[in-house]
C-alpha cells in the first residue's frame, strides 16, 4: 500500500497557494483599493505560516509571518498596496517557492535584503494603530456589544469551536487555536466533554472535545476569524457578539449559550400551571384567544419542509500524477483485451455471447471516456502562469502590455499541458521583445501606447487550437526571405507563398531579429518550439499582417493516450490513421487508378485533391487490390487522398510510442497493437498532407 508523505502534501498545496497570491499580487496592481483581493494574499500567507510551521517547514514560515505582518496592515488600511510592496511581495513569493524547493535558505543574502526592503516599506507606518477592519459580509463590527476597534472600548464576544473528528490525525492542535484567542484578550474557555467515550471505545487520534469561549477584546472580528483561517473550511465555527449588559430572561440566555435547548427550557417550564390556562381560569382571556395562539405558536415551531437544506459544495479529492497515469495504462491494456474478444467472437454465432461482448465493448468505451475526462485540465492552469511573465518583462523592457485570455475552460490532455508550458513561454517572450514596438514607436504609428498579447484556446473537433496573438510590427516577408536564401533554405529566384515563408522562422539558427537581447534573437529555440509540438502530434500555423499582427496557432490533439482510428490495410501492412483526420473513403477502380497515372490528383466533386499511393509509398512488393480505396483526409484547409487496399474498420487506437531507433521515421507518429497481438503503425497525417502537397505544386511546375 502506497504510503504519503505529509510533507508532499504540503507541497502540492502549497504551490496552489503560490499561484493564488500570485494572482492576486498581480491583481492588485490594477485594482490596490480591492480589498477581497488583499484579504486572498494575507489567507495565502497566512495560511503557508500556519502549514509551514505544522510540517516542518520553519524558514518559510517565518519569512510568510514577516510578508504577513505587512499585508495585515494593508488589510487594516494602516498601509498601502503600493506598486514598491506588490514588486516585493512577488519578489517574496519567489523566495519562498525557493524555500520549499530546497533551492534558497533563509541566510541568503537576496532573503536578507528582501526582510530590509520590508523594514523599509513597512518603517513609516510603524507607531500608528490600525483602525477597524471590515467584515467580510460587508457589515461593520457594530453588534450589541458595540464596535470592537483597537484601542478602543472592549467588546464581548461568544465563540462555539466545533473542530472536524479527524483534526488531531491531520496535525490540527487545538490547545494553540485556544492559545491563539488567549493573546487577543481575557477569556474564558469551557470544554464540553459529554461525547468522550468509555476508555473502551476511546480512539486516540478521534477529537471528541469541543469548546465554547467567552472573549473580551478590542481587536475586530477579523482577527478572531483569522486564528482559524487555516482550518476554517472544515469546522463549525460560531462568533456572536454579547451585549454588555443584557435584560433577557434567564432561559433565553441559557439557550443562546447552548447550556439548555429550548425544549429543555419548555420541559421545566411545563411542570407550572400553563399560562393560558391560568389566564383563561381567571377570566382574563376568552379560551378562543389562548387556542388561536397556541396555533401561532406551533407554526412558528415547526421545521422547514424537507429537502431545503443548504446544499453542500462539490467534493473533490487530490490524486498523485503517477496514479492518473497507471490508471490510463491498465485501461490501455484493457481497450487491447478487448479488441481481441471482439475479433475471437467474430467467428462465432453464440448470441448471448456476442451480446456480452458488445455490453462488455461499452462499459470499457465509457470507461476510456471517463478515465481520459479525469486526464483532463483547463487549461487556465497554463494561462495563468503567463501573468506574471509579462509582468516581468514588460518591465525590463520597458514596454506596456496587456495581456488578455479567453477560452480558459477548455480542457486538454494533462501530459499536453505539462510539455506546452515551455513552447508557449517562447513564443510569448517572441511576441513582447520582438513583435511589440515601443510606446513612443507605437505612438508614431497611430497605436495606443500599450500592446496587447491575447492567448486564446478552443476546441475544433479532437484537436484543440491555440493562438498567440500581438497587435505589434507583424512579420517582414522580405527579411524572412533574405535570411532564408541565406541560409540556404530556398533559391534566391524562387516564389515562395507567404503562408510557406513564415514556416521558415521556425528553421534552426534561424532569426531576423536586428539585435540579440537577453530574452531572445538568437536564432535558438523556435525549432525546439515545433519539435515539441509535432512530438505531440500537433501543427504550428503562422498568419501575420505587416504593422498590424501576428498570430502563431497549435493546433493539438485533445489526448495522447487512446484515440479513435481508421484500421486500413496496405499490401501485408495495417496502418491506422486518426479518426479525427478522416473526412471520408471513396472507391478507386482499376479503371480511374489508370487514367490518374501521372497525374497524381482526384476530383472529388469537382474538388481537385492530390493523392498518395501508400503502396509505392511504403514499397509493398504483393500486387494492387482490385479495388482500392481512397482515404480522404484533412489538416485545416489542406486535404490529400491516401490510396490502400483495404478500409478494415474503425478501431479504439492506444497509443504506443516508437523506440529511439526509429525516432527519425516522419511518417508515422506511433504503434499501437492490435486484437490479434500484431502491430499497426499510426500514420502521421501532417507529414502525408505536406509530402502531397509538395508533389502537387511540383506537378503544376512542371
Amino acid at each position: 500500500m502506497m504510503t504519503i508523505d505529509p510533507a508532499d502534501t504540503f507541497r502540492q498545496e502549497a504551490q496552489d497557494l503560490f499561484e493564488q497570491l500570485e494572482q492576486a499580487l498581480l491583481d492588485m496592481e490594477d485594482r490596490p483599493d480591492d480589498l477581497e483581493l488583499v484579504g486572498t494574499a494575507f489567507r495565502a500567507l497566512h495560511t503557508l505560516k500556519g502549514s509551514g510551521a505544522m510540517f516542518g517547514f520553519d524558514a518559510l514560515a517565518a519569512f510568510a509571518h514577516h510578508l504577513e505582518a505587512a499585508f495585515d496592515q494593508v488589510r487594516h488600511g494602516v498601509l498601502a498596496a503600493s506598486p514598491d510592496l506588490v514588486a516585493l511581495a512577488l519578489a517574496a513569493k519567489d523566495h519562498l517557492r525557493g524555500l520549499l524547493d530546497g533551492s534558497a535558505s533563509a541566510d541568503d543574502p537576496a532573503a536578507c535584503a528582501l526582510l530590509d526592503r520590508l523594514q523599509d516599506v513597512v518603517a513609516p507606518t510603524r507607531h500608528r494603530s490600525p483602525p477597524q477592519a471590515p467584515k467580510a459580509d460587508g457589515l461593520g463590527d457594530d453588534g450589541p456589544g458595540g464596535a470592537a476597534k483597537e484601542g478602543g472600548e472592549a467588546a464581548i464576544w461568544r465563540l462555539k469551536v466545533r473542530l472536524p473528528a479527524d483534526a488531531l490525525a491531520t496535525g490540527t492542535n487545538p490547545l494553540l487555536l485556544l492559545d491563539e484567542l488567549r493573546d487577543l484578550g481575557p477569556c474564558t474557555v469551557i470544554a464540553h466533554t459529554e461525547a468522550v467515550p468509555v476508555l473502551d471505545a476511546f480512539d486516540p487520534s478521534t477529537l471528541y472535545l469541543w469548546w465554547e469561549v467567552v472573549l473580551t477584546t478590542t481587536r475586530p472580528r477579523g482577527d478572531i476569524e483569522d486564528v482559524f483561517i487555516f482550518v476554517r473550511d472544515d469546522m463549525n465555527l460560531s462568533i456572536e457578539p454579547v451585549a454588555a449588559a443584557s435584560d433577557k430572561r434567564l432561559g433565553e440566555i441559557l439557550v443562546e449559550r447552548g447550556a439548555v435547548t429550548q425544549a429543555g427550557v419548555e420541559d421545566a417550564l411545563a411542570r407550572r400551571p400553563r399560562i393560558g390556562k391560568l389566564l383563561v381560569d381567571g377570566g382574563a382571556v376568552p379560551p378562543a384567544q389562548v387556542e388561536a395562539a397556541l396555533a401561532e405558536q406551533a407554526h412558528a415551531r415547526a421545521p422547514a419542509p424537507a429537502g431545503q437544506r443548504r446544499p453542500t459544495g462539490q467534493e473533490s479529492i487530490r490524486v498523485s500524477a503517477d496514479r492518473l497515469d497507471a490508471l490510463m495504462d491498465r485501461v490501455g491494456e484493457l481497450v487491447i483485451s478487448q479488441a481481441r474478444l471482439k475479433q475471437l467472437v467474430a467467428g462465432h454465432e453464440d448470441i448471448p455471447l456476442k451480446a456480452v461482448t458488445e455490453e462488455i465493448e461499452r462499459l470499457i468505451a465509457e470507461l476510456r471516456d471517463t478515465t481520459m475526462g479525469i486526464r483532463m485540465v483547463p487549461i487556465a492552469s497554463l494561462f495563468s502562469r503567463f501573468r506574471r511573465l509579462v509582468h516581468d518583462l514588460s518591465k525590463d523592457l520597458g514596454k506596456e502590455v496587456e495581456l488578455t485570455t479567453s477560452g480558459e475552460d477548455t480542457e486538454l490532455d494533462k501530459t499536453v499541458i505539462e510539455r506546452l508550458n515551455d513552447p508557449l513561454v517562447h513564443m510569448v517572450r517572441n511576441a513582447i521583445d520582438h513583435g511589440l514596438e515601443a510606446p513612443d514607436v507605437r505612438l508614431a504609428a497611430g497605436k495606443p501606447r500599450q500592446g496587447k498579447v491575447h492567448l486564446s484556446a478552443s476546441h475544433s473537433g479532437a484537436q484543440v487550437l491555440i493562438s498567440i496573438q500581438d497587435d505589434g510590427r507583424g512579420l517582414d516577408a522580405e527579411r524572412i526571405r533574405a535570411r532564408a536564401v541565406e541560409h540556404g533554405l530556398i533559391a534566391a529566384d524562387s516564389s515562395v507563398p507567404d503562408a510557406e515563408l513564415f514556416q521558415m522562422i521556425f528553421a534552426p539558427g534561424f532569426s531576423t531579429a536586428h539585435e540579440v537581447t537577453s530574452v531572445s534573437g538568437r536564432g535558438v529555440g523556435m525549432d525546439v518550439v515545433k519539435r515539441t509540438i509535432e512530438s505531440l502530434r500537433g501543427t504550428v500555423e503562422v498568419d501575420s499582417v505587416a504593422g498590424h499582427q501576428t498570430v502563431v496557432t497549435l493546433k493539438l490533439p485533445l489526448t495522447l493516450a487512446i484515440i479513435d482510428g481508421l484500421l486500413v490495410r496496405v499490401g501485408d501492412g495495417r496502418y491506422v490513421l486518426p479518426l479525427s483526420a478522416v473526412e471520408e473513403c471513396v472507391e478507386l477502380t482499376s479503371e480511374a487508378d489508370a487514367r490518374s497515372r501521372g497525374r497524381n490528383f482526384l476530383n472529388i466533386r469537382g474538388d481537385l485533391v492530390p493523392f498518395l499511393r501508400l503502396r509505392e509509398f511504403f514499397a509493398s512488393p504483393l500486387p494492387a487490390a482490385p479495388f482500392q480505396k481512397v482515404v480522404i483526409v484533412s489538416d485545416g484547409d489542406l486535404r490529400v487522398g491516401l490510396v490502400v487496399d483495404e478500409v478494415i474498420g474503425d478501431h479504439q487506437t492506444v497509443i504506443k510510442s516508437l523506440s529511439r531507433l526509429h525516432a527519425d521515421v516522419e511518417s508515422f507518429s506511433g504503434a499501437t497493437i492490435l486484437g490479434d497481438g500484431g502491430v499497426a503503425l499510426i500514420l502521421d497525417v501532417s507529414h502525408l498532407i505536406e509530402i502531397g502537397q509538395v508533389r502537387d505544386e511540383i506537378r503544376k511546375v512542371s
